[in-house]
């Protein structure tokens, strides 16, 4: 008997296979480029550029710049292309990159640890009237950074920077940036351990080394000794704050994985205590690992909080020590809270060796190379010979006679650089903003310095500590999450209905070690008109409902939206 026919079986549909690309790590063998950026990275080393502006671009012109060099690898001397003039912040994320470049650039000065002396800032504020129509803005990462400046002038530039120490080597790119220093390092009267050997140490190791000039992305680093915890070390990829071990006395608390941009994080702690002398050992393990482990894949999480993040402190340390340092790093105590509220250095103080600094406040950062030749002048008839710039974008003088002090104040307030600021003065920082930054939306630089005009008028009797942070997109280039007022800069309707600047309000956010982000209230967003009104609302608010030595960061986290708006 035939066997009956069997119906043929439904053929299993074939599973799709996809390779597992992985996040772009080398050190699990990823390393074919996953963007444009690895890609032009792997081509040619940023570092290389250099020669080609000095023996090409320099001498051919703008045009001639090839696409990748001209938006890429000339970041790793410092060199952006900066905002074309009459772009409205509507068309910022609209035009291409070409649309948006002007012919000029925007340079940047590293000032590794804020250090400078006067012949150092005198040649800074020379090429700035030379080169650079005048522009000398000082960052909230102790760097000075020109605008306007012509690829034909770069080689000239580098030469009179190079000539007194300064340079402007891997000032921006996926690289390791400025290495922030508390300003007063070394001189401090209650400073807990001075970090300037192990900055100089790092520059020696690191900085134009090409073993680390292809990071995933930028690398910031902070090291500070004073325990006001003057650099911002919660939001930088590595920092070490100085504290004092029971056993074995001074040395760095070790922290990793903060930033901020448009994923904020604040950094860890991972529990180790570092001596000076081993801290560059230690910043080239961490730097390594985010090298060969950070994340290549995608630029939106190529930062070193993202890994961190991922994978935790006890396994970050552990792979520190077992893979790179080959040895356990000692258990360390905590910093302490500091005990004054503001961290800028602003004022008279008097120094270890009974000397004087005098730390003061330029508008929001801006100041220009005219200013800053007459300031050099002054720190030399009054001071040393050496001056410093820090975090909030404020200048310091040192060693100042006692004698002298009272005359160095009455010329910096001739130049509008006020050793006594009001806290508004004092507490405003602002970003670069639409004038020159292809990614801004907003005016933040004059909008900022308007702002500190109106609210001294409307209210002179404030007196606490406050910061307000401008910044004109949401990368946070002037840290918005972490100030009391913090304005995310975008376009808003106003009550004509019409599409104007204005700014997203976080409120309430802080630096130290409580630590946090400011808090968004649904729906607040102001126009930059209404600004100078709005803050002087929230603040008499304030005013009105705090409870005793209540810090504005505290009260904001507890009141009622109402109050907020």
């Amino acid at each position: 008997m035939a066997a009956t026919p069997q119906k043929p079986a439904a053929a299993t549909p074939r599973r799709k296979v996809s390779r597992h690309r992985g996040e772009g790590q080398w050190a699990a063998g990823h390393f074919t480029p996953l963007n444009g950026n690895e890609q032009f990275k792997k081509d040619d080393d940023g570092l290389n550029v250099r020669t080609r502006i000095e023996t090409i671009y320099s001498k051919r012109g703008f045009d001639s710049i090839d696409p990748n060099d001209l938006r890429g690898r000339m970041r790793w001397w410092g060199l952006y292309t900066q905002r074309k003039p009459g772009i409205d912040g509507g068309k910022t994320a609209i035009l291409e990159p070409e649309e948006l470049d002007d012919k000029y650039f925007m340079l940047r000065v590293r000032i590794d640890g804020g250090r400078l002396t006067t012949e150092q800032l005198r040649v800074i504020g020379e090429i700035s009237q030379e080169f650079a129509r005048g522009t000398a803005d000082i960052t909230d990462r102790q760097n000075v950074q020109y605008h306007w400046i012509r690829i034909e002038d770069v080689p000239e530039i580098w030469d009179r920077l190079e000539a007194v120490g300064l340079s402007t080597t891997e000032a921006c790119g996926d690289t390791p940036r400025v290495i922030l220093g508390s300003p007063v390092a070394g001189i401090a009267a209650d400073e807990i351990i001075d970090g300037t050997p192990a900055i100089e140490e790092i520059n020696r190791r690191i900085i134009g080394n090409k073993d680390f000039s292809n990071l995933p992305r930028k690398f910031k680093s902070a090291i500070s000794g004073s325990p006001l915890l003057d650099v911002a070390h919660e939001i930088n990829d590595i920092a070490f704050v100085g504290v004092n071990h029971p056993e074995h006395g001074p040395g760095f608390d070790l922290w990793v994985g903060g930033g901020l941009s448009t994923n904020p994080k604040i950094g860890v702690r991972l529990g180790a205590w570092v001596p000076l002398d081993e801290v560059a050992d230690v910043y080239e393990g961490v730097i390594s690992i985010f090298r060969d482990y950070g994340y290549r894949r995608l630029r939106t999480r190529a930062r070193l909080k993202f890994l961190v993040a991922d994978w935790g402190t006890e396994k970050f340390r552990q792979v520190l020590e077992d893979e790179y340092l080959k040895r356990g790093l000692v258990d360390g105590p905590a910093p302490a809270q500091p005990v004054e509220r503001w961290r800028d250095h602003v004022g008279v103080h008097r120094q270890n060796d009974g000397l004087f600094y005098v730390g003061f406040a330029p508008r929001v950062g801006r100041v220009d190379g005219a200013t800053l030749t007459k300031i050099a002048e002054l720190a030399e008839a009054h001071g040393s010979g050496r001056v410093r710039t820090t975090v909030e974008q404020k200048m310091i003088v040192l060693d100042v006679e006692e004698t002298q002090v009272e005359s160095l104040v009455e010329a910096l307030e001739a130049l509008d650089l006020t050793a006594k600021p009001s806290p508004f003065r004092r507490g405003t920082m602002a970003c670069t903003g639409i004038e020159y930054c292809k990614l801004a939306i907003v005016e933040t630089k004059a909008r900022g310095s308007s702002l500190i005009d109106e609210l001294e008028r409307r209210i002179p009797d404030f007196d606490e500590p406050i910061t307000i942070n401008i910044n004109g997109c949401p990368n946070a280039c002037a840290r918005i999450q972490v100030a009391d007022i913090g304005l995310k800069g975008q376009l808003v309707v106003n009550d004509q209905g019409e599409q104007v600047e204005g700014f997203q309000v976080h409120l309430g956010g802080a630096l130290g070690l409580e630590a946090g982000f400011g808090r968004k209230v649904r729906g607040l967003k102001v126009t930059s008109d209404e600004l100078p009104d709005y803050v002087e609302r929230v603040l008499k608010r304030f005013q009105e409902e705090r409870e005793d030595g209540e810090r504005f960061a505290t009260w904001a986290a507890r009141a009622s939206e109402e109050a907020l708006s």
